[in-house]
């Protein structure tokens, strides 16, 4: 990463090439810059090892270039998980969808339950669901799953609207309402990251569903904090010291989150610790009641919602973990 910025010529190449270094290693003969040619068509890319220059006219030649035995994918290979686990989640609720037609217990489609022909929209949403769980998982086709999910999401969200009206002094509507949409801002976050764009509109894209995330987890925490017996009846009561002192930690915690992605105080760190939070209360909170009562809707549907949330959680702190590994 230490020549990111550099200037260098070549003198094949009328312009000065902007280059950025992603090896440098002492064994090899020179440090590997990856230079974009400002003569050639726009996003024609043109790739130099130095000082002994080897060129290629298109990216998959920054693949086959080799320095110290390794090829350069391998050596900036970073794996990220978040919009696979999103994608998990949606493929679950899709087979609930399927399996389950309770439209008065499960809070995602509960509002669907006053619509006409509802049998058949729960077979559009299954096939969305499922398909857009499918979709994201590649590169090729995330962009598509991503705005199924997020379109599909931003429905359920906005159903809960006329709930809200009706009864603005229930947070448990709103609460319904955040939860949905900070699936929508993970979708979002994929959508214009998924392909490492550095365009302006999927930059500022992706910052909308950041901020759009934040705002979520100020909800959470609200939400705990408004129901915090309810909150501490769903700990389990065997995890030491006690319910209500994990109700408190993990809303304190929840604070501390928003507070810190809102800011941009120490985000990559909190959007992990996050992660890890909503992942721990799937393991163990929703997962063990699932075993315990598998014949209960609620427990599918708070496995799947829980597991989507944490993905979009993760997806946040891949982001994060992008925009720091590029300014480096």
């Amino acid at each position: 990463m230490v020549c990111d910025g550099v200037r260098w010529r070549h003198p094949g190449i009328r312009k000065t090439v902007r280059s950025r270094c992603f090896w440098s290693n002492a064994a090899a003969p020179g440090p590997l810059v990856v230079g974009l040619d400002e003569t050639a068509k726009p996003g024609k890319w043109s790739f130099f090892l130095t000082p002994s220059v080897r060129k290629s006219s298109s990216p998959r030649g920054a693949r086959e270039v080799i320095a110290n035995g390794e090829s350069l994918d391998r050596m900036n290979m970073k794996i990220y998980f978040g919009r696979h686990v999103f994608g998990l989640a949606a493929i679950l609720f899709g087979v609930v969808t399927l399996v389950w037609h309770d439209f008065n217990t499960w809070q995602q489609i509960r509002p669907l339950g006053s619509i006409p022909h509802r049998e058949i929209l729960v077979y559009i949403v299954a096939a969305i669901e499922i398909l857009g769980g499918l979709a994201i998982q590649w590169p090729k086709t995330a962009r598509a799953g991503a705005i199924a999910l997020g379109t599909i999401y931003l429905i359920f969200a906005l159903l809960w609207i006329p709930r809200i009206v009706a009864e603005p002094r229930v947070y448990d509507r709103w609460g319904y309402f955040f939860e949905q949409f900070s699936q929508v801002a993970g979708a979002m976050i994929v959508y214009a990251t998924v392909n490492r764009s550095t365009s302006e509109r999927a930059t500022r894209m992706a910052r909308i569903g950041y901020i759009f995330f934040g705002i979520c987890v100020v909800s959470f925490t609200l939400e705990q904090l408004i129901y915090l017996s309810g909150t501490a009846a769903f700990v389990p009561k065997w995890i030491p010291p006690g319910q209500m002192f994990w109700a408190i930690t993990t809303t304190v915690a929840f604070a501390l989150a928003a507070i810190a992605l809102l800011s941009g105080r120490s985000a990559l760190l909190a959007s992990r610790l996050l992660t890890a939070m909503v992942i721990g209360f799937g393991l163990l909170v929703w997962l063990p009641a699932l075993f315990a009562d598998p014949h209960q809707l609620i427990n599918w549907a708070g496995n799947a919602e829980n597991l989507s949330i944490a993905g979009a959680a993760w997806i946040v702190t891949d982001f994060l973990g992008q925009n720091r590994s590029t300014s480096q």
